[in-house]
């Protein structure tokens, strides 16, 4: 597991719709690694092994985070924003952030005050920015509508194998749907693999559904965090037992193939990597919703990375699954002649 790539990703600001960082990151590694690069107009990038292939197989993880957007500037120099994505807004006051400004990289800090945190309703519209600009003015020679802000948060290696960061929602499918088709390609895989690092996912999901349209794939595997159980109430009833350094989850859901989700537990087995499996009502929350649904249909399965503290600064994921994930994705795509 190449962990300068995913410290490099993990690094950047991506949230929904200002996600070029991490897709520069993606672009420059896997250029010695895929037979092409594609990239269009939203900013989705996809890469492709075999393109020649008659069977083309779509990996897609969004490269997108939660976050928020500059919508104003008061006159004070302090910044207003609007939120990108399911963000928990009581995570914010008090906290430091970082800004994607026109010459770089601009710090502050979320405004906190006590009545902030007796407001039960409190919603992104109620921060107040401060990047230590004294006027409006002096704050735009820095930032502009629509910069990108995240919390100015850190990367840091957890006991047993364990890290936690920001946004490993999911820039860790990211990594893994890259890594897949690297070791796919060390393997001889023959088939056709586009690997799509996709924009919008926590917005309006039009990444995956450009992407799939364009791919045509036959099938897709889709990679996106899930929930584990086992911290908090750990509520079992509607989704399953998930665990932190259980290995791959497979979902149960009426948008996955069952053909699939066998196979991809049969490569699992023959490789000797554990896996869970999980439970949807419905949609999945993920890429596939929108996949399944495009052109005449396409069948995928999901494997999804065990994550605990979901949508907050300090996400954590166990390196074991990120290792079986890329392992058992990789199995699965060398062995298309099966399917």
């Amino acid at each position: 597991m190449n962990e300068t790539f995913l410290e490099n990703i993990l690094s950047e600001v991506s949230v929904s719709g200002c996600e070029e960082p991490v897709q520069e990151v993606v672009k420059a590694y896997m250029k010695d690694y895929a037979d092409e690069i594609r990239e269009d107009e939203i900013g989705d990038v996809v890469c492709v092994l075999n393109p020649k292939s008659e069977r083309r197989i779509m990996l897609s993880a969004h490269a997108d985070e939660i976050g928020a957007v500059i919508s104003h500037v008061k006159e004070d120099g302090r910044i207003q924003v609007v939120s990108r994505g399911g963000i928990i807004p009581f995570t914010y006051p008090g906290q430091q952030i970082k800004i994607c400004g026109k010459a770089g990289i601009v710090y502050g800090v979320v405004e906190a005050r006590r009545e902030i945190f007796g407001n039960k309703e409190l919603k992104s519209k109620d921060f107040l920015v401060d990047i230590g600009a004294g006027s409006r003015e002096e704050a735009l020679s820095q930032i502009s509508l629509g910069d990108a802000v995240v919390l100015d948060t850190h990367i840091r290696k957890m006991m047993n194998g364990r890290m936690t960061a920001r946004a490993l929602d999911d820039r860790l499918g990211v990594f893994i749907i890259m890594e897949a088709l690297r070791r796919a390609k060390e393997k001889g895989c023959t088939a056709g693999v586009y690997a799509a690092s996709t924009v919008g996912e926590e917005t309006t999901k039009n990444g995956a559904y450009w992407c799939s349209s364009r791919i045509k794939p036959d099938l897709a595997v889709i990679v996106d965090v899930t929930y584990c159980t086992d911290y908090g109430a750990g509520e079992t009833a509607e989704a399953g037992e998930v665990l932190l350094g259980g290995g791959p989850v497979l979902c149960n859901s009426p948008t996955v193939a069952k053909r699939l989700n066998d196979q991809m537990e049969a490569c699992a087995a023959d490789m000797g990597i554990p896996v869970q499996r999980e439970a949807a009502g419905g949609y999945t929350c993920t890429d596939g919703d929108k996949i399944h649904f495009s052109g005449e249909g396409v069948p995928l399965v999901l494997v999804s990375i065990p994550l605990r503290y979901m949508h907050t600064p300090a996400e954590v994921a166990d390196q074991k699954d990120v290792e079986g994930c890329i392992e058992l994705i990789a199995e699965f795509l060398c062995r298309y002649r099966e399917l």
